[in-house]
């Protein structure tokens, strides 16, 4: 990236900046709401489950997601001379969750109704996902790990060029501590995941780990939607205001 600081400003050169973090946000957002919304009716009523059509979702936003965060993740750096923290931040963890959505996808479009037809249809689920909570496991320490270097050294603060976020270019920590408590969020279900899909031990701990997981992807997953939705207006307004 190449920038100077005439006396109009901050200059960037977008075409050594791409940016697609929006869409990236609004497709995290999605995809941390309609599971929690699965899960609520895999709980409450799992033979009135369609499926085919919670298949289609989690293969949409997983392929958006898979696409991005891999080509994020192996254009080291994404932006040239720019930020290359945000390959980690963002372009990791977003490819991560796309393969799980694109896995998700996969099961429930072609095992999804046979598995919702047995009488132990939440336990079989609970099962199928108890492999790969390991690596959600991991994930959500990462993330956590994301959310502490976010405020340590005061990351995702915009510029003031950029509208309405630019309006906190002064104190950084604000837009640091928000991203990073939100990222934290996603991280506290992650590292809870195993707990709800363990074999054994109580059920009421289960029920609880359950509903933390919820609340904290349900919370996490409007407040990315809503902000990688405003993005789409703050980021078109930092790119005019800095084409020079």
């Amino acid at each position: 990236m190449s920038t100077t600081i005439p006396a109009q400003g901050l200059v960037i050169d977008w075409a050594q900046m791409p940016t697609y973090n929006t869409v990236m946000s609004v497709a995290v957002g999605a995809g941390l709401i309609l599971l929690v919304a699965l899960g609520r009716d895999l709980l409450r009523s799992p033979r009135t489950v369609v499926t085919t059509g919670w298949a289609l979702a989690f293969g949409v936003l997983g392929t958006i997601l898979t696409a991005t965060g891999l080509h994020m993740t192996l254009t080291w750096p994404l932006a040239a001379g720019g930020f290359p923290f945000d390959n980690i931040i963002f372009g990791e963890t977003s490819l991560a969750f796309g393969v799980l959505l694109l896995a998700a996808s996969i099961f429930l479009w072609h095992r999804g109704a046979a598995a919702l037809e047995r009488d132990d249809a939440v336990e079989h689920l609970r099962e199928t996902a108890r492999p790969v909570s390991v690596f959600v496991l991991g994930m959500g320490l990462g993330l956590l790990a994301i959310a502490v270097a976010g405020v340590t050294y005061q990351l995702f603060a915009a510029p003031p060029e950029e509208p309405i976020s630019g309006a906190f270019a002064e104190y950084p920590l604000v837009e640091a501590i928000f991203m990073s408590g939100l990222i934290a969020l996603v991280g506290l279900g992650a590292i809870l995941f195993p707990l709800a899909v363990r074999r054994g031990g109580s059920e009421t701990a289960r029920h609880r780990a359950v509903v933390v997981i919820g609340w904290a992807w349900l919370l996490a997953g409007i407040a990315f939607l809503l902000f990688g939705a405003m993005n789409f207006f703050t980021h078109i307004g930092l790119i005019v205001n800095t084409m020079g």
